[in-house]
C-alpha cells in the first residue's frame, strides 16, 4: 500500500494566553512536578577491583580542586554551578551561576 500526496504548511492560529491552558487548567500545575537535582563535586574512574576495596576511611580522589565550583544538574541537564557551604551541621550548595539555556554544557 502506498500513500501519495503533498505536505503543506499547517494553518495554525496565533498562540495567546488561552492556548497556554490545558483542559481549562493553567500550566502552573507543572510547578509541583518533582525533578531530580544532582550536585556533582567531581568524577573519577576506578577499576572494579578498586571499588571492591573501598571501605570506611577510604579516600576517593576526584578531578576537582578545593574551591572549584560544583555542577548542579536538574534532570539530565547541567543547570547551574555553585559552591559548597555549611549550614549548621549540614552541607548545602549556594548557586553562584545559572547557565544559559542555549548552552547547557559550556567549558568551565
Amino acid at each position: 500500500m502506498s500513500v501519495s500526496g503533498s505536505i503543506g504548511a499547517a494553518d495554525l492560529p496565533p498562540i495567546d494566553d488561552d492556548a497556554l491552558a490545558f483542559n481549562g487548567r493553567s500550566l502552573d500545575a507543572l510547578l509541583d512536578v518533582s525533578l531530580p537535582v544532582v550536585v556533582e563535586m567531581g568524577r573519577t574512574q576506578m577499576t572494579v577491583q578498586e571499588v571492591l576495596q573501598l571501605g570506611p576511611g577510604s579516600i576517593v580522589e576526584i578531578e576537582r580542586s578545593v574551591g572549584e565550583p560544583v555542577d548542579i544538574y536538574v534532570g539530565d541537564r547541567r543547570f547551574a554551578q555553585g559552591e559548597i557551604v555549611v549550614v549548621g551541621e549540614e552541607y548545602g550548595v549556594r548557586v553562584t551561576r545559572v547557565l544559559p539555556a542555549a548552552d547547557p554544557n559550556p567549558a568551565s
